[in-house]
């Protein structure tokens, strides 16, 4: 491991945002992140997968009235979202290293009021299907960590991946696609913020030419 890393993990072990093992909060928060974390009792939301954080850092200065928190299971990725809600003097925000699969471990029943799934990895191969974060699976543990008509929302580039999930959901009893659409910045009314947060790899596909597919959802 480099020097940059281990230096950075050390960081992240000393920051009350941060939650991952070794730390007491790691498995006392769950049921409990609204007063023993936010200290507050506005909505949470939870973005999958954040990677560097900007998109759950974003949507915490934009909505200061709700809590974010960002799921990650690299050290080094949450460290840069750390710095970044730290330099925006942001109380609102807070990050989790876990694998996605842990969320029954962490979360209470209804605890959570939104979940965001940004530019997941699309699992192209029939056998990883199962590893999809708006797979069966997944939703099941959504389904239990939402609070009942919570939102979840899906941005992604790749269109097997969309259309895929609009197949799951649509097939799922109790569950409801809001929207959805395969052009999202064609139709920027179902997004207000979508010209105003955007992740790396957003960017990255709006400048290739790329539309960006996105489904919002609720599973109960």
């Amino acid at each position: 491991m480099s020097r940059v890393k281990l230096k950075r993990f050390a960081h992240n072990a000393e920051r009350a945002d941060i939650v991952e093992p070794g730390k007491d909060t790691y498995e006392n928060l769950r049921g409990r992140w609204q007063e023993d974390f936010f200290h507050t009792s506005n909505p949470i939301t939870l973005e999958m997968g954040c990677g560097k954080g900007e998109y759950t850092v974003g949507l915490a200065a934009r909505y200061p009235e709700r809590s974010f928190l960002g799921l990650d299971i690299k050290g080094d990725r949450i460290w840069k979202g750390s710095n970044r809600a730290e330099a925006l003097g942001l109380q609102n925000v807070g990050f989790l290293r876990t694998r996605g699969q842990a969320l029954l471990d962490h979360f209470g029943a209804g605890e959570l009021s939104e979940i965001w799934i940004t530019f997941p990895d699309p699992r192209p191969r029939l056998g990883d299907a199962k590893r999809r974060l708006t797979s069966p699976r997944f939703l099941d543990l959504y389904q239990q960590v939402l609070r009942p008509g919570g939102l979840v929302h899906l941005k992604t580039d790749d269109e097997p991946l969309f259309d895929y999930t609009l197949e799951v959901v649509n097939n799922r009893l109790g569950a409801n696609v809001l929207a959805h659409t395969k052009d999202l910045y064609a139709t920027p009314e179902l997004l207000p913020h979508a010209e105003d947060i955007q992740t790396h790899y957003e960017r990255r596909f709006r400048g290739e030419g790329i539309p960006i597919k996105y489904v919002q959802f609720t599973l109960s």
